[in-house]
């Protein structure tokens, strides 16, 4: 795996306390997804419909925060998001979007796609961000025991 994973800049969501990701106190829920395209061609739409669907983000109930993140290896390009959530209820909410879900159905024959999410008492950026980058590039096991504190995949 590459070990060349690149996040795009924090947006923050409505349950924020302000547009820095250092400011979110208190317990949330964190939810990261991984695309894997069977052919690398694909992986410029997926990275697009990304972009729109966080455009929308401020808008998004229960949402924290998010980073969209790529690996850009030519040959098994991957890209995903990190969504950070008050409560499991807002993931929930947001998965069942039709723009969301649009775009689910639309590449679902295209790839692979997986995700882990787990909980936190208090969410830490940098220590997320470190977690979720050591497990996409491979320096450690995804996420996969709730009760150890990982996640579902």
């Amino acid at each position: 795996m590459s070990s060349t994973i690149w996040f795009a800049p924090w947006a923050s969501g409505p349950a924020a306390a302000s547009v820095y990701e250092g400011d979110v106190t208190g317990p949330a829920v964190v939810s990261v997804t991984q695309f894997t395209p069977h052919r690398p061609w694909t992986a410029m739409g997926v990275n697009i419909a990304g972009v729109v669907l966080r455009r929308s983000w401020r808008d998004v109930t229960g949402a924290l925060g998010l980073w969209l993140w790529v690996d850009p290896d030519p040959r098994r390009p991957r890209s995903g998001s990190v969504s950070v959530w008050r409560d499991e209820r807002g993931l929930k909410g947001f998965v069942a979007r039709h723009d969301h879900v649009r775009i689910m159905r639309s590449y679902r024959d295209r790839g692979t796609t997986r995700s882990a999410l787990w909980e936190t008492e208090r969410f830490d950026a940098e220590v997320t961000r470190e977690a979720v980058r050591s497990f996409l590039s491979g320096r450690s096991e995804w996420p996969d025991a709730p009760s150890t504190g990982g996640g579902r995949t």
